[in-house]
C-alpha cells in the first residue's frame, strides 16, 4: 500500500509516494519469463531460444524450427501450422493436434503443444506468413 503526499509551495508542486507496506512480490512463471525476454529482444536470439528449450524441451525445439521454416500461416480466419504430415489450426491458444487433446492440461498455461508455441513465437517476432484468404476455403483444395 502506498500513500500519496502532495506538497505545494510557490516554486514547486510535487506528489511523492511514501511506501507504508513492502511491495507485493509478483510470481513470474517460466513461460512468462521467456515471453517477456522475447518481447524485449524482438527476435529469437540465443538466450531466448535456450530459455524456450529449457522450459518446453522438444516441443520448444519443434516450435522454433517451424517459425524458422516459415510454417506458421496466418489466414483471415485461423492461424495454421504446417506439420510434416498434417496442418493444425491454432485458435485462442488451443490446437487441433492430438498432443494438445490427449497429453496436455488445457487449464495449465505452462503446457502447450509445439504448434501453439510456434504461433506465440511467430506473432511476437512478426514472422507469420500472411495469406489474405479464408483457411476454410483453402482447406477445400487440400
Amino acid at each position: 500500500m502506498s500513500l500519496a503526499v502532495a506538497r505545494n509551495d510557490r516554486r514547486h508542486s510535487t506528489i511523492e509516494r511514501v511506501l507504508t507496506d513492502p511491495p507485493e512480490r509478483t510470481v513470474v512463471t517460466a513461460t512468462e519469463e521467456w515471453r517477456a525476454a522475447l518481447a524485449k529482444a524482438g527476435e529469437l536470439d540465443s538466450d531466448v531460444t535456450q530459455c524456450i528449450i529449457r522450459v518446453h524441451g522438444d516441443r520448444g525445439v519443434r516450435a522454433i524450427e517451424a517459425v524458422a521454416e516459415r510454417r506458421v500461416k496466418q489466414y483471415r480466419d485461423f492461424t495454421v501450422i504446417v506439420g510434416h504430415t498434417e496442418e493444425y489450426v491454432v485458435e485462442d491458444g488451443g490446437c487441433t493436434c492430438k498432443d494438445s487433446a490427449y497429453n496436455l492440461d488445457a487449464d495449465d498455461p505452462e503446457q502447450a503443444c509445439w504448434h501453439a508455441l510456434a504461433v506465440v513465437i511467430a506473432r511476437r517476432i512478426d514472422a507469420l506468413d500472411h495469406h489474405d484468404m479464408w483457411y476454410a476455403e483453402v482447406r477445400e483444395f487440400l
